[in-house]
């Protein structure tokens, strides 16, 4: 059974999210139409703060680069999230009785539990799977081989011709 006010405010919801997706189709749509699609190579030429560009723009970066980025964000999120949590939970705003505050207080810890669990989880996920590593260790299914690039030996050191 929804709170009071729920249907109205998740029909209120549904027509803001679908206002806001419109809006933003509608824009690009109107984009795409109007804009030029005249090219010329100094258009499709990489900029990067004015200086020449040197080598083709495509260059594939380490992953580990990105898993570094994303496990700081998450984590820095998380920290963003515990000061309102510890103000609400210590200070006990909207409770108007002892019996108000310990039901706040317990729900606040319960869902902040939850959430830290969540991000728990997570950690643990990569740190079992070697993801926080910077050297990853290879496993033996994990090894390149490349025979014909080494002359008919693999990297491991067996010859790369069938026997």
């Amino acid at each position: 059974m929804p709170a009071e006010g729920g249907v109205e405010l998740l029909q209120g919801l549904g027509i803001f999210a679908l206002a806001a997706f419109l809006m933003a189709f509608v824009v690009l749509l109107i984009g795409k139409l109007i804009r030029p699609r005249t090219l010329s190579p100094a258009k499709t030429d990489a900029y990067e703060c004015g200086e020449v560009p040197i080598g083709p723009g495509w260059v594939q970066f380490n992953l580990r680069f990105y898993v570094v980025a994303l496990v700081f964000l998450i984590f820095d999120v998380e920290i963003a999230l515990f000061y309102p949590w510890a103000v609400l939970y210590g200070g006990g705003l909207g409770a108007e009785s002892a019996a108000d505050l310990y039901a706040l207080r317990r729900a606040a810890l319960f869902d902040m539990l939850f959430f830290f669990g969540v991000i728990v989880v997570g950690f643990v996920y990569l740190w079992r799977f070697g993801y926080l590593d910077w050297v990853r260790v290879l496993t033996a299914r994990e090894e390149p081989t490349d025979a014909a690039a080494t002359g008919g030996v693999d990297l491991r050191g067996r010859s790369g011709v069938p026997q």
